[in-house]
């Protein structure tokens, strides 16, 4: 007798998500849930005062203070999709709104990111591709790693935290919260990274550094010749 077959499970459905923001991380976040995810984008919301078109990206968008109405969050989860502007406080600030709205915060991880670590990271975090987290590393609520960076084992990086691209985070380094840390920056080990610092594009990070530091690589200068007078 032929074999019974078992009735196909209907697949569950995939989870809604609003993404809070109306730029090009917002737009890049909508293209990486909706690719890479099991989310599905249904729309944006952003602040009242910038909600001056009822769509974006071909979604509907509505004022932050109404969202409930439209997403509620028993139904919806939500993606605070917004940069590191003002040392990553406004991002900050929207995301603890959103969780005091009752929303789950969504994270995102890169299934081209390889994620070494038996320790996932918070929620809202944004982890792109081509990063390498290595085992033992702790990753708090609300960072961002851009992509292609290498985060050494043991490291810790805190809340609030965005990391741009090619960054080298050398083993047991302990990042605070919101900080910001430009491209190519590189990290040695063992090093402490006091809340609220920031360092610039391509600064090689020695020592310990102080709360609030600035920390800013050289910048390359003209020289006095023009190209086809240097010998390559």
């Amino acid at each position: 007798m032929p074999k019974a077959s078992r009735p196909k499970r209907a697949k569950p459905a995939p989870k809604k998500i609003v993404l809070f923001g109306a730029g090009d991380i917002a737009r890049l976040a909508h293209v990486y849930f909706s690719t890479d995810s099991g989310y599905t984008v249904v729309g944006f919301t952003v602040d009242r005062a910038y909600c001056n078109e009822s769509s974006f990206n071909g979604l509907p968008q509505v004022p932050f203070d109404e969202v409930g109405k439209h997403f509620p969050p028993s139904t919806h989860a939500m993606f605070v999709a917004l940069s590191y502007s003002s040392m990553n406080t406004l991002r900050a600030e929207r995301y603890a709104a959103a969780r005091q709205m009752g929303y789950t915060l969504a994270s995102y991880v890169s299934s081209r990111c390889t994620y070494l670590s038996e320790h996932p990271p918070g929620d809202n975090c944004f982890i792109l591709e081509d990063n390498t987290v290595q085992p033992f590393v702790r990753i708090g609520n609300n960072v961002t790693l851009w992509s292609g960076n290498h985060i050494g084992h043991d490291s810790v990086i805190g809340d609030h935290c965005f990391l741009a691209s090619q960054i080298v985070v050398s083993g047991r380094v302990t990042i605070g919260p919101y900080c910001f840390i430009g491209v190519n920056a590189t990290l040695r080990n063992a090093i402490t990274i006091a809340p609220r610092t920031l360092i610039g594009a391509g600064a090689a990070i020695m020592s310990d550094t102080v709360e609030g530091g600035v920390y800013l690589a050289p910048r390359a200068t003209l020289a006095d010749k023009r190209s086809d007078q240097v010998k390559l």
